[in-house]
């Protein structure tokens, strides 16, 4: 089909196509979802299940082995990782990596279904296992509220209006509270009392729970209408539970609680999570929107709504942001629309300087049409406008304008050759289209392995492939359309009759003496491309290995670590001290602090901690990206020689998905004492290397606990259980819930306890009483109990995949990559003697970097090998696309020369940037291919035809570079971009060197005279 002769003589069609793709461009720009990172599903969930008491081998024993047990048999099931503590059972579940996160709603019903089946064969006294798949939920606004000088329950009341007025907002899908004031209510009993009184706990808990239940009074009919009787739940407030009456044992005397107990409303002693804000006790507020719309436009909104909140709080509130995503996203997409429009305008710039204002009128107008139709097409397939698919404009932008230089080059010259502008349009397009079109498909296919691997990381990929596919394929169609039809109008009809008066110019002339030199020395030409191949392969094994850079944003953590077993207000009380010191330095904008657990997850590669009450994390933001090194020294040197009791490391974001440490060793196997040693050569191994720090183990320190020797005999003489005499000990240091006060939305524990002078010291515990209801009387706690012995057990048993594993972790000293640093210490790890049963695997960075790579793998020799396929479909002949071929990994110098040069990492961007390269290098290289043949059937001998197509394509071979490698100039200060722009760069102005030496003289060393004239 006459395509380019079509779109000439019906110009109405591509002026409509093309008022469509500008229209509907801009609008697509103005409506298109807008987010920071692609949206890719968390594929896991966490099953939490309580048991109190217990030790955490006894729960890994009892809780965690039967839950992992039915969840193994998941058909969808990848890895199962656990932590047992003491109490408590995480069982986390990751899902296969080629699972589709569309069917997640299924895979989680069907894992509730396996651990509700689970649950029956729990011991008893073991709670209901709770399956959280919200896990990965991002809530991109987060904020911190301070209110000084405001009691605990006026907190949470303001907490629960701003969590209801912030739902009320169009586009908000969730809203998360954190580090809330948890109250009790406490009523202290001294034992010397309730033993005077002869009063046992489960008289006075008897008590409080009759008062709190909800009871049915029934109704009444009255007429013809029945009326319910409703007796109203009972007063939380301390003075009438004071005021709570019960009789005495054996008597008609009623007394008073307060008669016998001191009541307090105070926030809990051990508290869930605590939160801080620049030095103030704070809550969090999480915002959550829905992932469909636009974020920014719900992240103003929200902002709005706030606004006009504040004018309504009481003074002392202040809503502080620690995170707006749509802030992050709008000034993120507006810099790279910003680079995205300087790449566009140095494109035209420099065709306009190299071909004059016309052909830069025409293959920019084309170039704009394509990135606006594209934006189109991605607003109408649902792709967000994020870094990822912005990014991949960019990766697209040297093939996008090579189409249309190619077809505006030709049809030019056969323009100025006298031909009419139909004419010259037609043979343009019918001698490039197919060759064209076919490298285009191979450019697409060179990212088909990306988006199609069904990994984490291809999952975040996968917007490049698709926003390349839809790119690519426009600019071939509007290049065979738009461009002749522009061309058509602004070029003008010459009368050159050959070639040569057309390539008469300097440059011609030089590159034709370079050409004829290389080719009349083609085997040392070809054995210096070789030569520098090798040598730049080899040269590759110094390029730094990274897989994903450090993210724009600055903001990093701080991680600090209490000595296992450690209370949650020691742990406050470090971290008080400690955020003065990091508020102290000029750098640092704003520090938030979390203690007891991670915060929410407020951007999509945040992995919250799970709760611990020895943990805390600083959320410290930094007024530039460039700060945040001089910030992490000072914590590193100074405040962790400060704390030698505690774990401190800092931890910069990254993009993409998220993960644990850059560094780790897993040791599994069954002994805890055989893990922690091996864990413990590691740790020395690694602490002798100058190129990892922060190192630690995530079993940590052993916790010290108190066991009660009790007297079995001698307890089944008096009465008493193994329970009664856990919870007269449980009574005498944190005491008993024995009920709760319900308040609007909230159930208040209802704790009694004896008061702070009984509880503050161990010699307490051989003092107490224990009431005895088969002696009706107290008896001395030492009379059951032996001794009470100290002894240290593990206080947390990780397993992975049902075997106890415990994991050494470290990060990258400074600049240096995660491979870097992995290869340092790996042999010497590696050599570490494991008993027999006990194995060694390597996590972190590298474990995320080679399962990338291994999905990647089994979708890039497909890839391959139907570009293969089409560039010898495309010839019929082998011998034209072994030509091609061959030069591909050529490309590779250019690339080792920029990443040494600029001491940048070869990252999975950079991968990105090579397979783009190479995609150009097939481009010209089949353009250039194509033309030889066509001229090798007209031309008298073969140099002829080598010359006459080489010249060719020097015009639109430079100019594809010049205006790509030019266009990546805006992205050398992004961090995400910055070393895939080098690749690109740098291999590209080497790949010139390929177009246009290598493959003529490789074209002459697989041609002969004997095929001039021959059918092609």
């Amino acid at each position: 089909m006459k395509i380019a002769t079509y779109s000439i003589k019906n110009p109405l069609t591509v002026w409509l196509l093309m008022v469509i793709f500008l229209v509907g461009g801009i609008n697509a720009i103005i409506q298109i979802g807008k987010l920071e990172d692609p949206a890719f599903a968390i594929k896991q969930a966490i099953v939490t299940t309580y048991y109190p008491g217990a030790t955490a081998r006894e729960v890994e024993q009892e809780v965690t082995e039967p839950i992992e047990s039915t969840i193994q048999q998941l058909s969808q099931l990848g890895d199962i990782t656990s932590r047992s503590l003491p109490g408590q059972s995480q069982v986390t579940v990751e899902l296969r990596d080629n699972f589709s996160g569309e069917n997640l709603p299924q895979a989680w019903d069907e894992l509730r279904r396996k651990v509700d089946a689970a649950a029956r064969s729990l011991p008893q006294g073991a709670g209901t296992p709770i399956v959280n798949d919200d896990f990965g939920d991002v809530y991109g606004m987060y904020y911190a509220i301070t209110a000084e000088g405001f009691s605990n329950r006026q907190k949470r009341e303001l907490a629960s209006r701003l969590r209801r007025e912030v739902l009320t907002v169009p586009g908000v899908t969730r809203a998360q509270l954190g580090g809330v004031p948890e109250e009790t209510i406490y009523v202290e009993v001294t034992q010397e009392k309730l033993a005077s009184l002869g009063i046992s706990m489960s008289q006075i808990a008897s008590v409080f729970q009759t008062e709190s239940a909800i009871a049915d009074a029934g109704s009444v009919r009255v007429e013809d209408r029945r009326i319910r009787l409703v007796i109203p739940a009972g007063d939380d407030s301390a003075e009438t539970i004071r005021s709570l009456s019960f009789g005495m044992p054996g008597t008609t005397e009623q007394l008073n609680i307060g008669d016998i107990a001191q009541v307090y409303r105070l926030e809990s002693e051990t508290p869930t999570q605590l939160t801080r804000h620049n030095g103030q006790s704070s809550f969090t507020l999480a915002i959550a929107g829905r992932s469909d719309l636009n974020i920014v436009d719900i992240g103003h909104k929200v902002e709005a709504h706030l606004d006009t909140l504040r004018a309504k709080l009481p003074l002392g509130v202040a809503i502080q942001p620690i995170y707006e995503q749509h802030k992050v996203v709008d000034e993120a997409i507006s810099d790279f629309l910003i680079n995205l429009a300087a790449s566009v305008g140095i494109v035209v710039a420099v065709l306009l300087l190299v071909m004059g204002w016309r052909v830069g009128v025409v293959v920019g107008g084309t170039l704009l049409l394509t990135v606006l139709g594209t934006v189109l097409f991605m607003w109408v397939f649902s792709i967000q406008m994020e870094r990822i698919s912005l990014g991949a404009l960019i990766i697209a932008m040297g093939m996008l304008v090579d189409n249309a230089i190619v077809i505006a080059e030709s049809m030019l010259l056969n323009m100025q050759k006298g031909k009419g502008s139909v004419d010259a349009a037609e043979e343009a397009a019918q001698q490039t289209q197919f060759p064209l079109l076919a490298a285009t498909v191979i450019g697409i296919l060179a990212f088909a392995g990306i988006g199609l691997s069904q990994d984490t990381t291809g999952d975040f990929m996968f917007s490049l492939f698709a926003v390349i596919l839809i790119s690519l394929l426009l600019s071939w169609v509007l290049a065979v359309t738009v461009t002749p039809l522009l061309g058509h109008y602004l070029f003008k009809t010459e009368h050159n009759d050959a070639d040569d008066d057309i390539y008469q110019g300097r440059g011609f002339r030089l590159y034709r003496g370079l050409l004829g030199l290389a080719l009349r020395h083609r085997r040392i030409t070809l054995v210096i491309l070789l030569v520098t191949t090798v040598v730049s392969v080899i040269g590759f094994g110094q390029v730094k290995q990274s897989f994903f850079p450090p993210s724009n944003t600055p903001i990093f953590y701080v991680n600090y670590y209490l000595p296992q077993g450690s209370d949650i207000r020691a742990t406050e009380a470090d971290m008080v001290e400690i955020e003065q010191k990091i508020l102290a330095r000029k750098e640092v904008a704003d520090v938030t602090s979390v203690i007891g657990m991670g915060g929410s997850r407020f951007m999509l590669t945040y992995a919250p901690e799970l709760p611990n009450p020895s943990y805390g994390q600083f959320i410290v933001r930094t007024h530039s990206r460039e700060a945040i090194p001089a910030v992490i020294d000072y914590i590193q040197n100074d405040i962790s020689k400060a704390h030698p009791q505690a774990q401190i490391y800092s931890k910069r974001i990254f993009f993409g998905p998220a993960e644990g440490a850059k560094v780790e060793a897993r040791f599994m196997g069954n002994d805890p004492d055989v893990l922690r040693e091996l864990g413990a050569q590691a740790i020395k191994i690694m602490s002798e290397s100058t190129l990892v720090t922060d190192i630690r183990q995530n079993w940590r320190q052993r916790e010290m606990i108190v066991r009660p020797v009790i007297d079995d005999e001698k307890a089944r003489i008096a009465g008493l259980s193994r329970t009664q005499i856990g919870d007269a000990l449980e009574f005498a240091s944190v005491g008993n819930q024995v009920g709760v006060y319900r308040e609007d939305d909230r159930q208040i524990p209802v704790v009694i306890r004896p008061p702070a002078e009984e509880r503050r010291s161990m010699s307490w515990l051989e003092d107490r009483l224990i009431y005895s209801e088969a002696e009706q009387s107290f008896i001395p706690v030492t009379q059951v109990v032996k001794d009470f012995e100290l002894h240290s057990e593990n206080g947390i048993i990780h397993r992975r995949n049902r075997v106890r594993t415990l994991t050494v972790q470290a990060e990258p000293v400074g600049d240096n990559t995660a491979a870097t640093a992995r290869a340092n210490v790996v042999k010497a790890i590696e050599a570490i003697k494991l008993p027999a049963g006990y194995t060694l695997e390597w996590g972190g960075e590298f474990e995320s970097s080679r399962d990338a790579q291994a999905s990647l793998g089994t979708k890039l020799p497909i890839s391959f090998l139907s570009m293969i396929l089409i560039t010898i479909l495309l010839f019929n002949a082998l011998r034209q696309a072994a030509l091609i071929w061959i030069i591909v990994p050529m490309c590779v110098c250019g690339v080792t020369a920029g990443l040494i040069i600029t001491g940048l990492p070869f990252s999975f961007t950079a991968l990105l940037g090579l397979l783009s390269l190479s995609g150009m290098l097939i481009k010209n290289a089949i353009v250039l291919v194509d033309e030889a043949d066509l001229r090798r059937r007209s031309a008298d001998n073969l140099q002829d035809a080598i010359f006459g197509a080489s010249i060719s394509r020097v015009r639109p071979v430079i100019l594809a570079v010049l205006t790509t490698v030019l266009g990546m100039l805006p992205l050398l200060w992004d961090a995400f971009f910055a070393s895939m722009a080098v690749t690109i760069m740098g291999g590209l102005t080497f790949a010139t060197l390929l177009t246009l030496v290598a493959v003529p003289v490789l074209y002459s060393l697989f041609f002969s005279e004997k095929d001039m004239h021959q059918g092609v």
